[in-house]
């Protein structure tokens, strides 16, 4: 705020000044607008949007876009612009005098006569070093030789604006684009000149033929001629590109002018969704726009061109890249380094070599069946009754479909098969019955699918069962006459000792010491040897050594031993 005492404002009254003519300002910049006004300036904004009006214009004259924004077209108040106006949008401390200038391609400034110093040893030019020279290297440089000192260049320095830094297309000179159309124009008369050279010795192969062999050189004439004319039978792109032409207005800033909009959309395909407008139809999902089920699963096949994206999914190279997908996946849990998405060559490449060794597999595996077996579809030739499916025989039905003459009806006499002998057997499942248990009558075994052994089978059966019932008797025999023997009672590995047990007094003094040697050994682990050699054999002395100086953990006086 101003006071007296600022050097703006010496006085009191020219402080008040100022304010009343920034007021003032305010008043004039923000005027007031009735209703009407109002209404009025929002129908002319509509029709300028709507192109039946002309474009606001703006302090050069220049037409202002209806759509922009009020807040972006009308200037700040402190500018004290009158009308509508962009200039306060664009760049203020442009310079006008900017031009858009490039180097001096080739240019030269001085050309010197002999080697000075700092200049570039190989070409002798000042205004670069040896390592950023262009020319070519020379077997001795300049620096040695004075001979053939390369001019300076003249170098440059711009400072490009924003738009200048980023034109990919600045410096560039358009006379140089002459020497591609030269280029494109020799290749094309050299292709005429050929086309037109290849006519003229077809003319003269002709004329020279006979006349008898003119018809039958006729057709492939015709073939070498349409060969030749491939410019001519190419048809025109641009009458192709205006399949879908469509004339209509739009809308500019300067009230609308025609222009023309090309469609390049072909409206022939229904969408799938409006192929079954019934509620109950397949579903389809708008985001991913898809559609699994089939739209029309009643009608005819061949006329229908959209079966569902399952369809597309389960069928065509969509199946075999799941398969492939399937066989990396397999392949990798197996330990082999293959991965679909980091290497899909590799993993094809072996897709295919497995499919490969599969197809190997399967037919040596076939062919090794058909060497063991044979093949009985091709042995005996097949009956013509069976063949053909006709016979002589007569068969009446009835209004049912029932058999009235001509065969019996055979009845299924149970759900299971047969008469179905396998491993070697001779009579089925359930013919034999012993000691509550089924089994084989062929050769009286009780194991379900077991290999038949026959009568050998049988009698060694009978020999184990007399061998078993002899092994009974004997046992029960020994059980009833028990016979006393003595026991014999070790006196070593924490057996009872007996009465009777002599110890030799210096293989037990022996034994003793031997056994004070291993405890120290156990207490200090830097006295335990390497090679420590153990052997089975114990003697009663060192067993009875062991018993004396082992910690007896029941005695309450172990602790003052």
């Amino acid at each position: 705020m101003a006071t007296a005492s600022d050097p703006i404002c010496d006085k009191e009254s020219d402080c008040e000044s100022i304010l009343l003519m920034n007021l003032v300002s305010l008043v004039n910049i923000v005027a007031f607008k009735s209703r009407e006004d109002h209404r009025k300036q929002i129908e002319l904004e509509e029709a300028r949007k709507a192109g039946l009006a002309p474009a606001e214009l703006d302090e050069d004259g220049k037409e202002i876009n209806p759509h922009i924004p009020q807040y972006m077209s009308s200037a700040p108040w402190y500018l004290n612009s009158e009308k509508p106006s962009l200039k306060h949008q664009r760049n203020w401390k442009s310079d006008p005098n900017y031009t858009k200038s490039w180097y001096d391609r080739g240019a030269k400034i001085f050309q010197a006569e002999k080697y000075r110093k700092g200049a570039c040893q190989n070409c002798g030019a000042m205004t670069h070093t040896a390592k950023a020279c262009m020319d070519r290297p020379r077997k001795i440089g300049a620096k040695y030789t004075n001979k053939n000192i390369a001019p300076d260049e003249k170098i440059e320095s711009f400072e490009l604006d924003y738009d200048g830094k980023r034109d990919r297309w600045n410096g560039y000179d358009p006379s140089t684009y002459h020497r591609v159309v030269d280029l494109y124009e020799a290749k094309e008369d050299a292709r005429k000149k050929y086309l037109k050279e290849q006519q003229i010795k077809k003319l003269e192969e002709k004329n020279n033929n006979q006349e008898g062999d003119d018809a039958a050189t006729i057709d492939g004439d015709e073939e070498d001629d349409d060969e030749l004319r491939v410019d001519e039978a190419k048809v025109d792109e641009s009458r192709q590109m205006d399949f879908a032409k469509v004339e209509k207005r739009v809308r500019t800033s300067g009230g609308g002018s025609t222009g023309t909009v090309r469609n390049l959309r072909i409206r022939e395909d229904t969408a799938k969704y409006l192929l079954n407008l019934d509620i109950n139809s397949a579903h389809y999902d708008p985001k991913t726009r898809s559609m699994r089920e089939d739209p029309l699963p009643d009608a005819d096949p061949n006329d229908k061109f959209y079966l569902g994206d399952n369809q597309y999914r389960n069928s065509g190279q969509a199946l075999e890249f799941k398969q492939m997908n399937i066989h990396s996946w397999e392949a990798f849990d197996k330990g082999q380094d293959m991965h679909m998405q980091a290497a899909p060559s590799q993993a094809e490449l072996l897709y295919k070599n497995f499919k490969v060794a599969k197809d190997k597999l399967k037919t040596q595996t076939k062919d090794t069946i058909m060497e063991k077996y044979g093949n009985a579809s091709t042995e005996d030739e097949i009956p013509m009754e069976l063949l053909l499916g006709q016979s002589e025989r007569q068969v009446e039905y009835d209004r049912a479909g029932r058999i009235i003459k001509g065969q019996e009806v055979i009845l299924p006499k149970s759900k299971y098969e047969e008469d179905v002998l396998a491993n070697n057997h001779t009579s089925v499942w359930g013919s034999w019955w012993k000691d509550h248990q089924w089994g084989y009558r062929c050769c009286q075994q009780t194991i379900r699918n077991s290999y038949c052994t026959g009568s050998a089978g049988i009698e060694a059966a009978e020999a184990s069962l007399d061998l078993m019932k002899a092994n009974i008797a004997r046992k029960e025999a020994c059980e009833g006459s028990p016979k006393k023997v003595e026991e014999k009672r070790m006196a070593a590995w924490g057996t009872d000792v007996p009465e009777d047990l002599e110890l030799n007094e210096e293989a037990l003094a022996n034994a003793l010491k031997k056994e004070d040697e291993r405890k120290r050994e156990e207490k200090d682990e830097r006295k335990r040897k390497y090679n420590v050699k153990y052997t089975n054999d114990v003697t009663p002395e060192e067993m009875e050594a062991y018993r004396m100086k082992r910690v007896h953990h029941e005695d309450p006086m172990k602790d003052f031993l």
